[in-house]
């Protein structure tokens, strides 16, 4: 099997497809702003595919950000992945949404000792983890509510760097420490996604694409009206 890798990232209100070749970023198409995954992801997968001159045929794996995230971003880039999978009969692999935002900032900055990705959920909460700077994970996805308690054993002998969709509204709770590093305009991209897919695919850690679901973290929530008894 070779190295061509079609990832898929749809987290967030970030629209983000990559193709790579081993470690070499062939094509990158991505647009943020709002959610109109739908609308965007299969032209921006026909886009990636003109830019790196292949086929669909041609790619060896599909991988896609798992979560967590947007459950409706989430459930279009996963069912997305799935049926290419199915249509291809290619191999499925599944990424941490926040281990590949961890892994952007850390080539980008490494004057930290820990990396904690915020993806924004509701009020005061984030998903967010805690990674070190070999992009290995030292504290578990949570869905976190912050308060001047969080972080405090980490902050007292590490510097921690803070950045992603989540981490603005958490910087006036955390930013009087000063071990504390806040980062701007860090978003989830593909092709980082296809960076840590690249080593499960040479471990060849596939999913099970018929089973295969989000990690939503949080149960999706919708509104119903009361049944009257």
């Amino acid at each position: 099997m070779g190295n061509l890798i079609l990832g898929i990232e749809t987290a967030t209100k970030m629209c983000s497809v990559a193709i790579s070749d081993g470690n070499t970023l062939l094509a990158l198409k991505e647009e943020g702003g709002e959610y109109s995954h739908a609308e965007k992801l299969n032209g921006f997968i026909e886009s990636c595919l003109q830019q790196a001159g292949i086929n669909l045929q041609q790619l060896d794996v599909i991988a896609v950000s798992k979560g967590p995230g947007s459950y409706t971003g989430l459930r279009i880039g996963v069912s997305t992945a799935k049926g290419l999978c199915y249509s291809l009969n290619k191999p499925l692999i599944s990424v941490d949404t926040l281990q590949a935002l961890a892994l952007k900032m850390q080539l980008e900055s490494d004057k930290t000792d820990l990396y904690a990705p915020m993806i924004d959920a509701r009020r005061m909460e984030v998903y967010t983890a805690l990674y070190n700077v070999k992009n290995e994970k030292v504290k578990d996805v949570e869905a976190k509510i912050i308060d001047e308690n969080s972080f405090v054993e980490e902050l007292r002998s590490k510097k921690v760097a803070f950045f992603g969709d989540g981490a603005e509204k958490c910087m006036m709770i955390l930013d009087q420490n000063k071990n504390s590093i806040f980062i701007k305009d860090i978003l989830p991209s593909a092709q980082f996604v296809n960076q840590v897919a690249l080593k499960k695919l040479n471990n060849k850690e596939f999913e099970d694409v018929a089973y295969f679901e989000p990690y939503y973290l949080k149960d999706f929530i919708a509104t119903t009206a009361k049944k009257l008894l």
